[in-house]
């Protein structure tokens, strides 16, 4: 009887063991599965859901998540205006979920849309924009042209068209210095 008595306590012990190791290998693997998740990866779950957001150069921006890049990020404000971020300028965001989706499951079509390409399309589109540089300061007008690291923008009073008679400089303007691009939809 002591005996039995005697493994029945090793057996428990051996359990216990058992189950502190398993829960300390799980710790450990969803503090290593955390560690690879990109920022990209906690907002694509969050598309659709409001976010308020701070940024270089003292822009704060509050509005539903439309689409997210590992460049950018594209927020539809009140009354339809969209706000194109940088991610490289982001501060903070306020509103994500806890989920997050799987580390890499960005689409290749998604994956090769980045910066450039979403100027390009701004671009196109010929719209009047404020863009709000790291050095807080703010520039109205229409990008004329987009290179492989920079903008062409023609400075123009805000909402205005981009007529020649309007127009007062055309900057070049590095993506780097570039933190938000805001347009009336």
């Amino acid at each position: 009887m002591r005996w039995d008595g005697l493994f029945a306590d090793l057996e428990g012990q051996a359990e216990a063991l058992s189950i502190a190791e398993r829960s300390a290998e799980i710790e450990d693997r969803t503090r290593y599965e955390t560690g690879q998740l990109a920022l990209i990866d906690r907002l694509r779950p969050s598309i659709g859901q409001p976010l308020r957001l701070r940024c270089l150069g003292a822009v704060s921006v509050s509005g539903v998540l439309r689409r997210a890049h590992p460049d950018w990020l594209l927020i539809e404000e009140s009354a339809g205006r969209e706000a194109l971020l940088i991610a490289a300028a982001l501060c903070s965001i306020a509103g994500l979920g806890r989920q997050a989706s799987p580390v890499g499951s960005a689409s290749i079509v998604q994956s090769r849309l980045g910066l450039r390409h979403a100027l390009r399309l701004v671009a196109r589109d010929r719209s009047s924009v404020r863009m709000h540089l790291r050095d807080a300061s703010v520039l109205d007008g229409t990008l004329d042209r987009v290179g492989a690291d920079h903008v062409d923008l023609a400075v123009h009073a805000a909402g205005e068209w981009r007529r020649h008679d309007a127009v007062t400089e055309v900057l070049s303007v590095p993506f780097s210095a570039i933190v938000a691009l805001r347009r009336d939809g």
